[in-house]
């Protein structure tokens, strides 16, 4: 079997080599996607339709609305799959705050950093979802840097100590709260007579004119996926670590 295993590897990847060769060049003004009549609008429309300069998150949070709400959803979806297979409760299953001070990850060095690092890695993982509309960022970066920081305590010093702040229930909670501040203020949009998503109709209830408001819009849309990420990232984690017991870990 591993040989075979070997051999499609092999084919696989030969023919993705290969077919890079009929990739554009990078950047290349020329290639169908930068000359496409949709990247165009994109391109140099963005700006002024929605008063954000990053491209990326004007099309995943705005113009491709839904493909990105659903994205978030099938997150959410892989997270309470990888939960129900895996879990398993019995005598041990408890509370957050039933679990002892654990003897595992106890090295002073790694976990004095770890408590340093943390915040600064939260603080700085906020920042990427609250300016990704305006610079390199957004919901799924941030989220991923707030699961990956709770990962991080959870490494260094003990499971039970990062489920004191992201328990099994709160994970689940969060998860889902993140789509419906999504999917919610899609909803909000059609109260106000626009379609759903369609962030424009907003206009009266949030500050500016109707670009703004589309640009508002992404903010709070883009909290509901790091929400989602963050949750859901953490629980997977928690339950491949423990086989689904969420008792100690790696």
């Amino acid at each position: 079997m591993k040989f075979f295993g070997f051999i499609a590897v092999v084919v696989v990847g030969t023919l993705l080599l290969v077919a890079t060769g009929d990739f554009p060049g990078w950047g290349n003004p020329h290639s169908p996607a930068s000359e496409g009549q949709v990247s165009g609008f994109y391109i140099e429309q963005t700006v002024n339709v929605t008063k954000v300069p990053n491209m990326v998150t004007a099309v995943l949070a705005d113009f491709r609305g839904y493909d990105t709400m659903f994205e978030t959803v099938v997150i959410f979806i892989a997270g309470i799959g990888i939960i129900a297979v895996l879990r398993t409760f019995g005598d041990t299953a408890g509370k957050a705050s039933d679990y002892p001070e654990p003897d595992e990850g106890s090295d002073i060095i790694v976990r004095s950093t770890c408590h340093l690092m943390v915040p600064l890695i939260q603080l700085f993982a906020l920042y990427v979802v609250a300016h990704g509309h305006h610079s390199p960022g957004g919901g799924f970066q941030g989220g991923v840097m707030l699961g990956a920081s709770y990962i991080l305590l959870a490494l260094a010093c003990g499971l039970p100590v990062a489920k004191r702040r992201m328990g099994e229930r709160k994970a689940i909670v969060l998860a889902a709260t993140g789509i419906i501040i999504y999917a919610g203020w899609g909803v909000a949009c059609l109260f106000f007579g626009g379609n759903f998503l369609d962030y424009a109709s907003l206009d009266p209830v949030l500050p500016g004119d109707k670009e703004m408001a589309r640009s508002h819009s992404m903010l709070v849309v883009e909290i509901g996926v790091a929400f989602t990420v963050t949750a859901i990232m953490f629980a997977i984690y928690s339950n491949l670590a423990t086989r689904g017991r969420l008792e100690k870990g790696l």
